[in-house]
């Protein structure tokens, strides 16, 4: 599923809305397109809130994209790291859940749309640091969860 929402309705958006849209867990592309937005803004908060996000956003593309913001304003930072295994702490219990909470011999599909719906935050994270690859990670993931 497509996320389209804009950062802002119309006019050049304030600091205090990027923070906002900054903050947007169950987004990543609400915070790539803040990011973005705190480039072409600049200004110490604009600094210190892409600072942030290079360094602690759970998805990597936005680290990365603040990262490369923070460097077009100029300041002076070591490169992200894409983080391996668990974005998340506790995934697999979460995933567990949502598989036992659908009835036996339930598609792959059911199980991705409950995640969707349950669980934005996780689905949302992992599609945006798996990126292509995400449907393939969910679907073995899902495959391999015990029902216990």
């Amino acid at each position: 599923m497509e996320h389209t929402e804009e950062v802002v309705g119309t006019g050049a958006p304030s600091i205090e809305d990027l923070k906002r849209e900054a903050s947007r867990m169950s987004n990543w592309r609400a915070r790539l397109a803040a990011v973005e937005e705190l480039g072409k803004l600049g200004g110490q908060k604009a600094v210190e809130q892409l600072t942030r996000m290079a360094k602690s956003d759970t998805v990597y593309q936005v680290q990365e994209a603040a990262h490369r913001a923070l460097r077009e304003l100029g300041e002076e930072m070591e490169q992200p790291v894409r983080k391996s295994g668990e974005l998340i702490k506790d995934v697999k219990k979460v995933l567990v859940r949502i598989k036992k909470s659908l009835p036996e011999g339930h598609s792959y599909e059911a199980f991705k749309e409950k995640l969707q719906k349950m669980r934005t935050d996780v689905y949302d994270t992992y599609e945006g640091d798996k990126e292509t690859g995400f449907d393939q990670w969910l679907e073995q993931t899902w495959a391999s969860l015990n029902r216990r």
